[in-house]
């Protein structure tokens, strides 16, 4: 117990108490037999808290904390139980030295009531996550273990691509360090030339196309000039007449 901690889960800054009627049968609960709603017994803070696998709602003072009941969840019994004509209100079990009552909680707003059931929902889920590793840990230790170190004896081939490739460069730096001069066959290796710029690209474009616009004229410009000739000789034939 010493090892656990105090996980606050969640903290509502008013909530409120009601004096509920025993039940009489096995139905749910109802806020509407409570009576009246604004005649509450008692009004205060609620945490949820959680310590190792236990999950604690307590009721305290919103001003000096002081504890007024405590109620330990627990998802298998009826520790909390929604009640069936309201969203916001709430019958828990609450204990006090081996003694056990039930009263009525709720919330002013929806929210909050919505949150007090996540954070209880949360503390299952988290419980079980926490049982399936333990669970799963313990399965896996009494699995036997498997050695995967080298016997001796043993040794282990890499196959890395590309080698000979990174030996004639190798060789070829190492050549011209050493000696100051590179062997024939290795310089008689092909390498591709840098691609071109764009600029000089864009420059061949604009060249091809001017070298197309100055050549020979079209059909259509010989055609032209014959009509204009044609128009001449007519305006000169007219007027010698």
């Amino acid at each position: 117990m010493s090892d656990e901690y105090e996980s606050v889960l969640l903290v509502i800054r008013e909530c409120y108490v009601y004096k509920i009627p025993p039940r009489t049968s096995s139905r749910e609960y109802k806020a509407s037999e409570w009576g009246d709603m604004e005649a509450f017994l008692w009004k205060g803070r609620l945490r949820v808290i959680a310590i190792g696998e236990k999950c604690f709602i307590k009721l305290e003072d919103g001003t000096t904390g002081e504890l007024f009941a405590q109620c330990m969840y627990d998802p298998d019994t009826n520790t909390v139980e929604p009640v069936r004509d309201s969203s916001r209100y709430f019958v828990l079990r609450i204990e006090d030295d081996g003694r056990h009552a039930f009263i009525g909680m709720g919330f002013q707003e929806r929210s909050e009531a919505f949150d007090f059931q996540v954070a209880l929902q949360d503390h299952v889920k988290h419980l079980k996550i926490e049982r399936e590793s333990a669970e799963y840990a313990k399965k896996a230790s009494q699995q036997p273990k498997k050695d995967y170190s080298l016997k001796e004896g043993q040794t282990i081939s890499i196959k890395i691509g590309n080698h000979n490739t990174r030996h004639i460069h190798s060789n070829y730096s190492n050549a011209s360090i050493n000696t100051g001069h590179v062997d024939e066959n290795i310089k008689a290796i092909p390498l591709l030339p840098p691609p071109p710029s764009a600029a000089s690209i864009r420059k061949k474009q604009i060249t091809s196309s001017a070298a197309q616009n100055i050549g020979s004229p079209s059909p259509n410009d010989f055609r032209n000039f014959n009509d204009f000739a044609s128009f001449a000789d007519s305006s000169n034939s007219e007027s010698f007449s």
